[in-house]
């Protein structure tokens, strides 16, 4: 059976290209339907690898190179198509929501695991506080139906909603932002972390790293910017020709002058497409980027979901030990949700909001890059027990976060509307209504 699945060329391209075609066709099909398109990729997955014992195992920690760069490459575009889809400008009370979700909130998630999962799981320092850092982002991968959609290229189009804005750049920010920790963690498992070596993980691993992140990103978006709306010479004006492809070229580009000054490649992108869009926010090129991004994000998804849910029914969760499904359960019932409302207080959403901030905090494909690379790179314990916590983890975020997301969002637009025709007498005020 293996050689006529893998050997058939025909057989893997018809199911390549009936995945495509799937991946295009449910998000619209599925409409306001209860179930996301990462639920049913990653129950095909699974159900397509248990019908077929002849297809290889999708054994992640057999196959970590490949990994580990199919997942940073997904998380990289995703953070591209985040940063074009923000409408807000950048300022400091405009940004209250995500500057609280990660100074306090991704913070004390990651305080809290690893207290947590030290003591009661009974694992080492060095893997709790990588189970901790692996678990702290959110996704922008698999968060679309409560994340911003696309931008708007009109001047006076509607502000987008506090909930769908927090997410969305939550979700950009600390999928580079959780990277400190993951060193951290590295330099536990391998050297420890003395004095010398707080020294270097404080100077090097935050401070540079972050910096040149920032810096990298803010310098490649101003000048891809003036690039794509302001070149001198027409033919270089990339926004005039409508190339969609050349968002791969910044996200590339950006990522890799990133590493190679030493900073956080994930950082300079998601900041690299916040300053392009900062560039010329009304221009209709920006549609054109995202479009493109979506779509190549869309497809390497499916790829990820699908051998994920193979990977599930073929062991991956074998290490798993009843103590690790209740961390599970608790961290996406009461940890996250507990400690995103607390860090949303006093940034003016209101209660209706301020839960659905803090209960869609999904995750997803940055996690599992962060597993796998920290795997690689340190020396821990019981690895089959680690990625078996965070399979667990990613799969139980599909399933819940994709049944609940679209009922919660309808209710929560309803409600703002009916609040801004109470209040306004126009339901176009919508978005900029607490509710």
């Amino acid at each position: 059976m293996q050689e006529h699945l893998i050997d058939n060329p025909g057989l893997l391209f018809a199911a390549l290209g009936l995945a495509a075609f799937a991946a295009a066709l449910l998000p619209r099909l599925l409409g306001r339907v209860p179930v996301s398109m990462p639920m049913v990729f990653l129950g095909l997955g699974a159900l397509v690898f248990w019908l077929a014992p002849g297809l290889p195992t999708p054994d992640p920690l057999a196959h970590p190179a490949v990994t580990t760069h199919l997942t940073e490459v997904c998380v990289l575009i995703s953070l591209m198509g985040a940063g074009l889809a923000l409408d807000r400008p950048l300022s400091w009370q405009g940004w209250r929501s995500p500057r609280r979700l990660i100074g306090l909130t991704m913070v004390a998630c990651i305080a809290v695991v690893t207290l947590v999962a030290g003591t009661w799981l009974g694992l080492g320092l060095a893997a709790a506080l990588l189970l901790a850092a692996v678990l702290a982002p959110t996704d922008p991968v698999l968060a679309s139906e409560v994340q911003v959609a696309e931008p708007a290229d009109e001047p006076d189009a509607p502000a987008e909603d506090e909930a769908r804005f927090a997410l969305t750049s939550e979700a950009g920010l600390n999928d580079g932002l959780a990277f400190p920790f993951t060193y951290a963690a590295v330099a536990l498992s391998t050297a420890g972390l003395g004095w010398a070596g707080f020294g270097h993980w404080f100077g090097v691993d935050l401070l540079w790293r972050l910096g040149a992140g920032l810096a990298v990103g803010l310098a490649a978006g101003w000048l891809l910017g003036k690039l794509f709306f302001n070149a001198p010479l027409q033919p270089l004006r990339l926004a005039d020709h409508a190339e969609g492809f050349v968002a791969l070229a910044a996200t590339f580009l950006t990522y890799g002058l990133a590493e190679l000054v030493h900073g956080y490649g994930f950082v300079a992108v998601f900041v690299c497409a916040c300053a392009i869009r900062a560039a010329e926010r009304s221009h209709g090129f920006h549609r054109v980027l995202h479009s493109w991004v979506e779509q190549l994000e869309r497809l390497l998804t499916v790829l990820i979901l699908v051998l994920l849910g193979g990977a599930l029914t073929r062991g991956l969760l074998d290490a798993l030990q009843p103590r690790d499904v209740v961390l599970v359960v608790a961290f996406l019932l009461v940890i996250r949700p507990g400690l995103g409302w607390l860090g949303m207080i006093g940034t003016g959403t209101g209660p209706r909001e301020r839960a659905v901030i803090a209960f869609f905090g999904v995750r997803g494909i940055g996690s599992l890059f962060y597993i796998s690379w920290a795997l690689e790179h340190g020396e821990f314990a019981q690895p089959e027990r680690l990625w078996a916590v965070v399979a667990l983890t990613v799969a139980a975020s599909v399933l819940l976060h994709g049944v609940t997301a679209t009922p919660a969002m309808m209710l929560l637009d309803r409600q703002r509307q009916r609040v801004a025709l109470r209040r306004h007498g126009d339901a176009s005020l919508a978005n900029e209504t607490a509710v």
